[in-house]
């Protein structure tokens, strides 16, 4: 069988974690896997989509089967087990030289902008971090959604400390659940870069500064303090972004995408900019900040 993949949000950038094992499935049963290109006829064709704000893939393929799949498609639906307990497939990202897995699936939250609960139900465990880890890499990216809500995930960080391991939990680490102790296990970890949290709310304010303490508490480097900064109404996010800046956090703001499709503000776009650009975020206020459409802008 000869199978192509198409990753509908871009295949030069962060690994599709569920193309790269529907990759290593197919090859392990003899089968030929590429990337798609428009030359070729495929027997088999996978289109994955992640977010639901990217434009669709729209190009004629010419295969006797197309499988569509990925919460960019609003499908709930998870990769087969056979295909899931397969090893992801890093040649297809040749330029990828990180780990990324799963030590827990789902979240104990019940976020409204959120779909892995949806998706993935309560938090379960998925993988321990020595199957996560590649051979040939001591990084690790993390795409754990609550991992602090597990006690797996928490037994699998604290088997972590102290190993030549370097990690990164990239989708941000609950800070309403690093206490003393988990502060303690967190700091014993080798960090690529930041230790990450989020600070959605104007109400986790004061949860991201007793997490930040505890850290500080526990020897972590308050140089790698990082939070996620939803971006809905923008003058609360304003507040939440100088609070963390005063705290000694790196804020990093995120527009609002609706699920449905709706896109952010002009506004909601602009601040994310001026947050997320160093330069402009340290040589003006937010007040002062220039940018088209803005109202009362001096041309």
């Amino acid at each position: 069988m000869k199978v192509g993949l198409v990753a509908v949000d871009g295949h030069n950038n962060f690994p599709n974690l569920a193309l790269m094992r529907l990759s290593a499935w197919h090859k392990l049963r003899g089968d030929t896997v590429e990337w798609w290109n428009g030359f070729e006829h495929y027997d088999r064709v996978y289109r994955s989509k992640v977010f639901t704000f990217t434009p669709d893939f729209n190009s004629v393929v010419n295969s006797d089967e197309i499988i569509t799949g990925g919460t960019g498609y609003k499908d709930y639906r998870t990769l087969p087990p056979e295909v899931e307990a397969a090893p992801p497939d890093y040649s297809i990202y040749p330029q990828f030289k990180r780990a990324i897995g799963f030590l827990t699936r789902g979240c104990i939250r019940r976020c409204e902008y959120c779909i892995v609960p949806r998706k993935e139900g309560t938090i379960h465990p998925a993988a321990t971090w020595k199957e996560i880890k590649r051979p040939d890499s001591r990084e690790i990216i993390f795409l754990d959604n609550n991992v602090l809500a597990s006690d797996f995930g928490l037994e699998q960080i604290g088997r972590m400390g102290g190993e030549p391991v370097w990690v990164d939990f990239n989708q941000g680490l609950d800070a309403r659940l690093i206490t003393p102790e988990t502060a303690k296990m967190l700091s014993r970890l080798h960090w690529i870069r930041f230790i990450r949290m989020s600070c959605d709310t104007s109400g986790m304010i004061p949860v991201v500064e007793q997490a930040a303490a505890y850290l500080r508490e526990a020897g972590a480097a308050p140089s790698r303090f990082w939070a996620y900064v939803l971006v809905r109404d923008v003058e609360d996010a304003h507040r939440r972004i100088m609070a963390l800046w005063e705290m000694g956090i790196t804020p990093f703001a995120q527009p609002y995408w609706d699920y449905d499709g709706g896109e952010p503000t002009l506004e909601q776009k602009a601040f994310a900019r001026w947050v997320n650009h160093r330069a402009a975020f340290h040589s003006c206020t937010w007040e002062d900040y220039q940018y088209p459409g803005k109202r009362g802008r001096i041309l």
